[in-house]
């Protein structure tokens, strides 16, 4: 099986029911579809591309707040000072106490493009609560989530 986004091949990851691209390092999540995403349908900015698979993000919604969504690799693109509220938003209406698997230490060492100016994001654990990897661009506020963070 080959990866969606770049090509090269995946790997069964023993942790999670998903797959690992060995080079990119996304996980893919085959007949899971349901992530919270809303895809809201607006137009497309196509200046805009995935970091990971170089397809145009989308307009989309988590918990009616706008985001950018990759439909391929189900990554988000958004602003900093939106992640607060959609976490708030989440937890309120969260409905189970899922476990999630521990962050592959090896993924602080991607490195993956600011959509919008293309230099480098930081890549580190999230300071908030919780055992999850981010990208940050601070120059344009962005912060990149992988599906599944």
């Amino acid at each position: 099986m080959n990866c969606p986004c770049c090509g090269a091949p995946i790997a069964l990851r023993p942790d999670t029911e998903g797959y690992k691209c060995d080079y990119c390092h996304t996980v893919f999540y085959p007949g899971e579809e349901d992530d919270g995403v809303e895809v809201t349908g607006e137009p497309a900015d196509a200046s805009l591309a995935c970091p990971l698979c170089n397809v145009p993000l989308v307009p989309a919604a988590i918990a009616k707040i706008p985001i950018l969504y990759c439909k391929e690799c189900h990554g988000l693109l958004l602003a900093m000072q939106v992640l607060q509220p959609i976490l708030e938003e989440l937890r309120e209406s969260a409905q189970s106490s899922a476990v999630q698997t521990p962050p592959d230490r090896g993924d602080l060492k991607r490195t993956i493009q600011c959509p919008k100016c293309h230099r480098r994001m930081d890549t580190h654990f999230y300071a908030g609560p919780g055992n999850v990897i981010v990208d940050t661009c601070d120059v344009c506020e962005l912060l990149w989530l992988d599906r599944g963070s």
